[in-house]
């Protein structure tokens, strides 16, 4: 499905694709992606925006929950994010969410940020996404409560359409 730039609007994704966020896959047992701090991510000294951070951790919780809940409408509740290291522009950062509490009407997912170290001697855009095949460490550390079932709004209702082209659902 093709989508115009007005679906991307309401799909919420115009900003993870500004970024360069590429979604490698999308499950009810866990979303995962990666992209690359660029100028479009970063903040003035160089280095991944923790608003960027923050925005990613509930955007893929939340495509998490929704694929979990048979695609009910979600939304955050309470988003904490702890940032543990910075991450310089160029470098590639993924992404994995994984559910902690999949309830009828309350989940919870934990979001890590996964990047090389700043001093590596790889070139750092091109490192393996898998941070458990490098030297990755955590970068960040979010946790990310959603409500479960509020009423669907029509705007929303393609949604899944959009999220399972990009996860090859």
């Amino acid at each position: 499905m093709e989508e115009s730039s007005s679906d991307q609007h309401i799909s919420g994704l115009a900003v993870l694709d500004y970024i360069g966020f590429k979604l490698t896959s999308a499950t009810p047992e866990g979303v995962h992606g990666t992209f690359v701090v660029s100028r479009n991510s970063c903040q003035p000294f160089g280095v991944l925006h923790g608003g960027v951070s923050a925005f990613i951790a509930e955007a893929v919780a939340s495509m998490g929950a929704q694929i979990a809940s048979k695609w009910e409408r979600v939304a955050g509740i309470e988003l904490n994010i702890n940032h543990l290291r910075a991450v310089p522009l160029g470098h590639r950062v993924t992404v994995d969410a994984l559910p902690l509490l999949v309830g009828r009407r309350i989940q919870v997912w934990e979001v890590k940020l996964w990047a090389p170290p700043a001093s590596s001697s790889s070139s750092p855009s091109d490192s393996s996404s898998d941070p458990s095949s490098t030297n990755s460490s955590v970068i960040a550390v979010s946790r990310v409560t959603l409500v479960v079932g509020l009423p669907n709004a029509s705007k929303g209702a393609h949604f899944k359409d959009v999220v399972a082209a990009r996860a090859k659902l």
